[in-house]
């Protein structure tokens, strides 16, 4: 193997390099503070050793509870070059859904922010794994003076990101060096960044996209990185303006939020060359008030296991073809399959399978789940697409009934589970729907015990005791009875069509 590719595609050889080249050049701001190159380097390599001297070995997870943070940046390169797993969770869980995660991930160490300390408390579900704080880590490990650090090979695994399926059931996607390395490669040739570019990154860094979709690659490249904590749009907006940003990712909410700021058609935007949509479609009405400002908009599309980026709509096609989500990246192939898994040739419509060297491996420790969405190094995305003559794909629905809102991912059946759960319901369905705001959002049909009057607040607060704000249906309808097919399945596409017009009626 040529020792030169295979460093570069080796995560942590990628600060190294940029600190190389640029050492006092600002690789991170954040909220006022600043981080060179060379002190992300020299401290990544620094904790990279701590953390071997401290027992751990190559393989290891590291899982983390934090809102974006510089230290979780310094983090995940100390993991490249250590030859660790880093696995960030999503810290808006519930304790009941980080405990299932955290056992499927089975940590050698369980970092967090001081704000999620706060948050959780001495909760015995985290106590298992010791828990430790982020702004003092660094202190409480063992000296790694003395430590060589291991060889890796791009295969190695980097980020396990837990992501779910249709069974609502939690699974690690793996990704290893390489799979990093071609995604943003192929991102870099379509919608390229260089070393002048202010990114901001408020995507947070539990998502795939909080590191694939730019910050990796602007790190790589030596660019600045504006690190927003969460996001708020107000503050994102100011920031636009005052570090003079080129470029940002983000999903439709995120646009939406910036573009309903009281501010958004005097805020000075002339330095934001791109902005990158994904999560979902854009809208052609907040893409046409963007265009309004003079600032370019790049429609993504992919998903956690290609790493994730699958198609781009460049700023100069995406006026002209609303709702689609472009052709697939440099490196990427994709093929639409119908139901028997035939090729669909030329245009036309079937669900989209992917290949590439972005693809990951598999889930962690679940060779069924693996060997479900994987066929033949084809990645099924059970995504309905569509192709037109020019190549160019729109998404038209999903054979697996999650729906995105607000960027988030939700399982109907995680959440219909949680609702039968509840003593007084005797059946639920849980429907995504269209929404401005969030992209999509969840409708419940419950159906009520035979005898029962329905608390629905009674029966909202238990949603939000046992599922993360996200997953909490925005509507929750008591109904009479839901209809099955022949087979005793819920029929949601007659539930749907039956309740559409009260649904959108609440709104």
């Amino acid at each position: 193997m040529n020792t030169h590719t295979a460093n570069e595609r080796l995560v942590g050889t990628w600060i190294a390099t940029s600190a190389a080249r640029t050492p006092d050049k600002v690789a991170i701001e954040f909220v006022g503070e600043t981080t060179t190159y060379r002190e992300l380097d020299e401290a990544s390599s620094e904790l990279a050793k701590r953390l071997l001297a401290s027992g751990l070995v190559p393989g290891d997870r590291v899982a983390t509870l934090s809102e974006n943070r510089p230290e979780q940046v310094v983090l995940v390169f100390a993991c490249a070059k250590a030859g660790l797993i880093l696995a960030p969770l999503n810290w808006h869980l519930a304790l009941s859904e980080l405990d299932v995660l955290l056992r499927l991930v089975e940590p050698a160490a369980l970092w967090l922010s001081r704000e999620r300390i706060e948050q959780f408390g001495n909760d015995p579900v985290l106590g298992t794994y010791s828990p430790r704080c982020f702004e003092t880590i660094a202190d409480e490990l063992a000296d790694g003076r003395g430590v060589e650090l291991p060889e890796i090979d791009p295969s190695d695994g980097l980020l396990l990101i837990a992501t779910s399926g249709t069974t609502g059931t939690p699974k690690g996607a793996l990704l290893s060096h390489a799979n990093c390395y071609w995604t943003n490669r192929s991102l870099d040739e379509v919608l390229a960044i260089d070393a002048e570019d202010v990114v901001l990154q408020v995507l947070p860094q539990y998502h795939v996209g909080g590191w694939n979709v730019q910050p990796l690659l602007a790190w790589r490249k030596g660019a600045t990185v504006v690190l927003e904590p969460t996001f708020e749009s107000a503050r994102a907006l100011e920031l636009l303006a005052e570090r003079r940003v080129t470029t940002m990712m983000g999903v439709p909410t995120n646009y939406l939020r910036l573009a309903h700021e009281p501010n958004f058609a005097v805020a000075d935007l002339s330095h934001l060359r791109s902005i990158v949509v994904g999560g979902a479609a854009m809208p052609r009405t907040l893409a046409d008030q963007w265009f309004a400002r003079g600032v370019a908009v790049a429609q993504g599309y992919g998903l956690t296991e290609a790493a994730p980026n699958v198609c781009c709509l460049v700023p100069d096609e995406l006026a002209s073809h609303p709702g689609y989500v472009g052709r697939p990246y440099p490196y990427v192939e994709v093929s639409l399959r119908t139901d028997g898994g035939e090729d669909v040739v030329g245009a036309g419509r079937g669900e989209m399978w992917v290949r590439g060297p972005n693809v990951f491996a598999g889930y962690w420790r679940n060779a069924d789940a693996t060997n479900d969405v994987v066929r033949d190094g084809w990645l099924r995305t059970g995504d309905v697409a569509e192709r037109d003559v020019y190549g160019n794909y729109q998404i038209c629905g999903r054979t697996k009934e999650m729906f995105v809102s607000g960027g988030e991912n939700v399982y109907p059946v995680e959440v219909e589970r949680v609702l039968t759960n509840y003593a007084n319901v005797a059946d639920a369905a849980v429907l995504g729907v269209p929404d401005e705001r969030w992209g999509e959002r969840g409708v419940a049909f419950v159906v009520a015990r035979q005898g029962v009057e329905l608390d629905v607040d009674e029966l909202r607060r238990h949603l939000r005791t046992h599922l993360a704000a996200f997953k909490v249906p925005k509507t929750i309808l008591v109904v009479d009875e839901l209809p099955r097919t022949h087979l005793g399945k819920v029929d949601k596409m007659t539930l749907g069509a039956k309740h559409l017009a009260e649904v959108g009626a609440l709104y």
